[in-house]
């Protein structure tokens, strides 16, 4: 069980690191510097330094701030395009850690490509679709949603990761059926 948890909390983590980079790692470094819920282990704990806390306190608001500003947050999803996979990664690896001795290589690739995942699919289609149907009003809306669903989603891929996993679950059987309707849609 143990095992499974610490899956889903790597899952739900590196999903949530798509959407905002540094909430995820500010919750795990905060969570695990003031708490009992995670306990990271070498070289991860890094992530419970008072410094780089600070740090991640500071990148949160510049990220949340740039991603509101008109024109702004485009150049800001560009520039996230690179940090939002790493930041999955870290957090998938480190929380991965935490439970067990999973390759740190099959680690960060997993998270890297879940948080790449869920970043393109956020600036490629969501966003774009927002700004083209509300010229623009309703993007930061949207952004705020973003920033709320990912620091919900972290807390509960930390405190309670079957609930992420169930949810991770659904989706996927969601998109896989979506995706097979709109196969059998093109054939005929």
């Amino acid at each position: 069980m143990e095992l499974l948890t610490g899956i889903f909390t790597a899952f739900g983590l590196s999903a949530s690191a798509g959407l905002n980079a540094y909430i995820p790692l500010l919750l795990v470094g905060l969570l695990a510097r003031y708490t009992d819920l995670i306990h990271l282990n070498s070289p991860w704990d890094t992530l419970s330094n008072p410094w780089i806390v600070l740090m991640l306190c500071i990148l949160v608001i510049i990220e949340m701030l740039a991603d509101k500003i008109p024109a702004v947050n485009h150049l800001n999803d560009l520039v996230q395009t690179l940090i939002r996979p790493a930041a999955g990664a870290i957090a998938f690896a480190a929380s991965a850690n935490v439970v067990t001795n999973v390759s740190p290589v099959l680690a960060l690739a997993c998270g890297l490509l879940v948080a790449g995942t869920v970043h393109v699919a956020k600036s490629g289609v969501v966003r774009p679709m927002v700004t083209a149907t509300t010229g623009g009003v309703g993007n930061i809306p949207v952004s705020i949603a973003e920033d709320v669903v990912s620091t919900i989603l972290s807390f509960l891929a930390i405190a309670l990761p079957i609930v992420v996993g169930t949810l991770l679950i659904i989706l996927a059987a969601f998109i896989i059926y979506w995706l097979y309707r709109r196969s059998n849609r093109e054939t005929t």
